[in-house]
């Protein structure tokens, strides 16, 4: 292990690019720390613990809300709209066969569609969010110019963290979103240290000690489910081609269990959020409603239990469909059929798709379920133990081990890569 980590350094490529990704969430950690002018954020930390799904992002952000930073709302506006493009694949066939079968060109304008309506989605949420602030006597009223020099500060902000996102996915070291939002978690360990040293109390020793308990199941399973996976064994038939034998070999198709990582945890904070901006973009037309609808929604969110159950329902159901999404059986199927590849005892074609199918299906249920488990178990040890800080640990670990992993084997595939580039 230490011998492939200087190894990293040796290759300058390598290096080069490990470097730009450093800077790169350096200057996202800068855009973090900068508040919109002329905010009062004394109060917003209390609104935001009472607040347990603005609490939930401000966790996402690295804890750019609770300072108001121009880059508050995260990557949230770009995820909403990347799932909205994705679910309107499942009812527009011309949108999904771009995605799907127009290649590289295809999911470069479906890509370019999603930034489009990211830049009006973060415009209604930041305006509804400053509104619901005011409203709630958070920060006080700023006057209509000002609120709208704020909106414009924080669109731009959310834009510079999506192209951040976008230069950080081209080094081909790791996922750029799930990288971002991995720096806003670990950012904020500090501060959760220094926050548990200060409240520490001897009386909660066991609690203290469930939640290390909790932490080490978590990155174990985590591990574990993550690099879990079901070979299915492939054959190729030989063909001879003028005086050669090609084919002939076996091989084997690797499902993973947990096909999707961490975007099911990702896409379900998203929905979870989506009720309470769409509350806050009510504001336009009445302030007064709007209130009222974010006071309905945080009285149903706030719930533990109907939280969970929500929550656990929508993990479940993006890694199904995120899997669907990433992982095309007629797909596959045709690739190995023009390969000459067949599975034993399956014809090739239909026969084989629908096998792959049934297949994934089993093994993603696996990792859904443990998905869902995992996401809401802090919730629910949080009803048991009242300790506050469980509530986040689960989905915050569940992410910074996903993605570390993911990391990791990005850096090894490239390793390997210039291995045998050198033999």
């Amino acid at each position: 292990m230490l011998k492939k980590f200087l190894q990293i350094f040796k290759i300058k490529d390598l290096r080069r690019k490990i470097l730009i990704v450093a800077c790169l969430l350096f200057v996202f950690r800068i855009l973090a720390a900068i508040p919109i002018p002329n905010i009062d954020t004394s109060r917003l930390k209390d609104f935001l613990g009472a607040n347990q799904l603005f609490g939930f992002l401000n966790i996402f952000t690295g804890g750019a809300m609770e300072k108001l930073s121009i880059a508050m709302l995260g990557l949230s506006p770009y995820i909403t709209a990347t799932i909205i493009f994705q679910l309107l694949t499942l009812i527009f066939p011309k949108l999904k066969q771009m995605y799907y079968e127009e290649g590289a060109a295809g999911q470069a304008k479906f890509n370019r569609w999603c930034r489009y309506v990211t830049v009006p989605l973060a415009a209604f949420s930041a305006y509804g969010f400053l509104n619901l602030l005011i409203s709630q006597g958070v920060v006080t009223s700023m006057g209509l110019i000002g609120l709208l020099k704020n909106v414009v500060l924080v669109v731009a902000g959310s834009m510079i963290l999506m192209w951040i996102g976008e230069l950080i996915s081209e080094q081909k070291i790791g996922n750029g979103i799930s990288m971002l939002i991995f720096a806003g978690i670990v950012a904020r360990v500090p501060s959760g240290i220094r926050e548990a040293l200060l409240t520490y109390d001897s009386t909660r020793l066991p609690t203290y000690a469930i939640f290390i308990v909790v932490s080490l199941l978590v990155i174990a399973g985590v591990v574990f489910i993550n690099e879990g996976e079901r070979k299915i064994p492939v054959n190729y038939a030989k063909r001879v081609r003028g005086t050669k034998m090609y084919g002939g070999v076996s091989s084997y198709l690797p499902i993973r269990v947990n096909q999707a990582g961490v975007i099911p945890i990702i896409f379900a904070v998203s929905v979870l959020l989506f009720p309470q901006f769409a509350a806050q973009l009510v504001a336009v037309v009445s302030k007064d409603l709007s209130v009222r609808l974010n006071t309905i929604v945080s009285q149903i969110f706030n719930n533990q239990i109907i939280y969970a159950a929500i929550y656990f329902i929508l993990v479940v159901a993006f890694t199904y469909f995120y899997t669907a999404i990433t992982f095309d059986p007629k797909e596959i199927s045709k690739n190995l059929q023009r390969s000459g590849g067949f599975i034993s005892g399956i014809r090739p074609g239909d026969n084989t798709s629908d096998f792959l199918s049934k297949i994934v299906t089993r093994v993603t249920f696996s990792g859904a379920l443990f998905l869902g488990i995992i996401a809401v178990l802090p919730h629910l040890t949080q009803l048991a133990t009242g300790v506050k800080f469980l509530s986040i640990g689960g989905t915050a670990l569940l992410i910074v081990v996903s993605v570390a992993l993911e990391i990791k084997d990005q850096i090894n595939a490239q390793l390997i890569m210039r291995e045998y580039e050198e033999i």
